[in-house]
This record gives C-alpha cells, structure tokens and sequence, in this order.
C-alpha cells in the first residue's frame, strides 16, 4: 500500500507564510510528478503547482512569484513554501503523486489534505 502524508496547515495572518510537506511512503518503486492543488469551500479542486522527476514546475497564475514547490527525492517527500499568503489562499491543501508500486502498477495517490486559513 501507498500512502501520503502532508503536514504543515494552520492559522496564519495575511502576509504571512507556511511550509507544507506532503510525504509518501509504502510499496513504492518510483514517484513520477508530485503536486498541489487546493480546494476552497463551494469551489472546485484547483492545481496549485505541479513538479516533475527532474524538477520542472509550473504554477497557478494566482500563485506564481509566491509560492515554491519542490522535492527530495530521496525522502519521498514534495514541499510547498508559501509566501505572502492571502486570505484567498484559505483552502484545504491535498498533496498528489503519481507513483509506480513494487507490484508495477501506477497510479495517482492523495494525501488526506491539510487545511490553510489566511486571516487576521
């Protein structure tokens, strides 16, 4: 089995920042592209940003220039720092992976999420 789990939410204040972490452990052979996406009460999940095996990433325009997505491989393990945080940040934050189990079956794995609230 393949799990993945993200660490990191909370409370912060416009302006502020937060790091999260989204582990993934189990029956792993190999992780292809790792993401974030969110999810805001009475919208649709949204991609955030998104990172290959060899780092390339892309973002969300209404994150580009504030957040950072990147990875370390050997932990398994993708980040999100979050800069200059805005009260429309305020989401559920979900962790994504696209992972190759032992068993040679892939398929795209979520972590349970973690909430952001932006707010003073």
């Amino acid at each position: 089995q393949v799990q993945l789990v993200e660490s990191g939410g909370g409370l912060v204040q416009p302006g502020g920042f937060l790091r999260l972490s989204c582990a993934a452990s189990g029956s792993i052979f190999s992780i292809g592209a790792m993401g974030w996406y969110r999810q805001a009460p009475g919208k649709q999940r949204e991609l955030v940003a998104k990172i290959t095996t060899s780092s390339i990433t892309n973002y969300a325009d209404s994150v580009k220039g504030r957040f950072t997505i990147s990875r370390d491989n050997a932990k398994n393990t993708v980040y999100l720092q979050m800069n200059s945080l805005k009260p429309e940040d305020t989401a559920v934050y979900f962790c994504s992976a696209n992972i190759l189990d032992v068993y040679m079956k892939r398929d795209d794995y979520w972590g349970q999420g973690t909430q952001v609230t932006v707010s003073s």
